[in-house]
């Protein structure tokens, strides 16, 4: 290997350990020199071989073990390999996206194209790029940032899925070994593991309920929302999702794809209002009408949209209660509560707000990874 190729896996190997230790694993920086010195001693260039060789410096319980694939693939995957959107496409489709209904469709399945390099393959950022992508606010990214920032947060999102679902909790009546648990309790005999400690799985009791606005005003959001959506989706076995705007419209079959970029394109040739008006109450009363079964006292209620509504508040009010007197929570998440001064005083708004548990903001890929506390 060429010294300056040396020098470039050396920093990408310490971008990869920065990131893992972000990601779940064990926050030991001395592992780091020890991945550095077991890429020298084999063929780094060979991709199975060096992911070896991670994978058996940088894991120490089974646990680390099981997730390490996911987040290799998700930093090392060859990103170049695939086609790539010109940054003058790429502002030509965001442009479309402030146009009206029909062209917003048009936007939605030529974007699947750009998301072809999301499928399991993304680009090495570097720690800075990802903490600043992470961070814009989808309606302020500029047009060079899109299809990194849609590399990105499929990646992040659906690694926050997997956390989610592979999540443990200590119980000594549970069949897997806790070794970090074990590890602690030996201290007190001298480093004998006298005392095993075990865990089991957290029982996924909540089913997912997502109602996406995907009304005008939401344009600069709605199709990283839907992102949101699809990474749950992914991962978790019980989730229904619907676009509204003036209307309601179911779109869980066309999100069970093993592709984003197929999951778009069915979207695309889909009627389903994008960039119309907004009547949130009437949209619920929809869903309570036809689908209020969904929600249940194991259901977690999402609704994503800004609260801007043309409708009656009074409507919009006793739908809410409705969702609420039979929904387990009723999380709110609006993209303008990350904005800087911004008030909840939109009549819409504030007749929804009594009804909602959390209300969090989902103006950038942060807000929405933070969501994970609540799922």
């Amino acid at each position: 290997m060429r010294p300056e190729d040396s020098g470039r896996l050396a920093v990408s190997i310490i971008e990869f350990c920065r990131y893992v230790r972000a990601h779940g694993l064990a926050d030991d920086p001395r592992r780091t020199l020890t991945a550095l010195e077991a890429a020298k001693t084999v063929d780094a260039a060979n991709r199975q071989t060096l992911f070896s060789a991670l994978q058996s410096t940088l894991c120490s319980t089974k646990d680390e073990w099981e997730l390490f694939p996911s987040l290799f693939r998700g930093f090392w995957d060859e990103a170049q390999s695939r086609p790539r959107v010109s940054s003058g496409e790429r502002n030509r489709l965001w442009r479309r996206q402030n146009s009206s209904a029909q062209k917003g469709d048009s936007f939605l399945a030529e974007s699947s194209a750009a998301a072809a390099p999301d499928e399991g393959a993304t680009a090495v950022y570097g720690a800075s790029a990802e903490h600043r992508l992470k961070r814009v606010d989808f309606s302020e990214l500029p047009h060079d940032d899109l299809a990194q920032l849609e590399e990105l947060s499929l990646r992040l999102l659906r690694q926050m899925s997997l956390r989610i679902s592979r999540r443990f909790i200590s119980n000594d009546r549970g069949r897997r070994t806790d070794l970090r648990r074990t590890f602690r309790r030996s201290i007190s005999h001298g480093g004998e593991p006298i005392v095993l400690a075990y865990k089991r799985r957290k029982p996924r009791k909540n089913k997912l309920v997502i109602l996406l606005d995907i009304s005008g005003s939401m344009n600069f959001y709605s199709l990283f929302l839907v992102r949101f959506a699809y990474a749950l989706q992914t991962c978790f076995q019980r989730v229904d999702t619907f676009l509204f705007s003036t209307s309601l419209v179911g779109i869980s079959p066309l999100l069970r794809t093993r592709h984003l970029s197929e999951a778009l394109q069915r979207l695309s040739q889909r009627e389903a209002g994008w960039s119309g008006g907004t009547k949130i109450g009437e949209s619920l009363e929809q869903f309570n009408q036809r689908h209020g079964k969904l929600l249940t006292r194991d259901t977690l209620f999402i609704i994503l949209s800004d609260g801007w509504d043309t409708g009656e508040p009074e409507l919009l009010a006793s739908q809410m209660r409705r969702a609420k007197q039979r929904a387990q929570k009723v999380l709110w998440l609006n993209p303008l509560l990350g904005l800087k001064d911004y008030q909840p005083v939109t009549r819409g708004m504030a007749a929804a707000l009594p009804y909602v548990d959390v209300f969090a903001p989902a103006n950038n890929l942060e807000c929405l990874l933070a969501l994970e506390r609540y799922l």
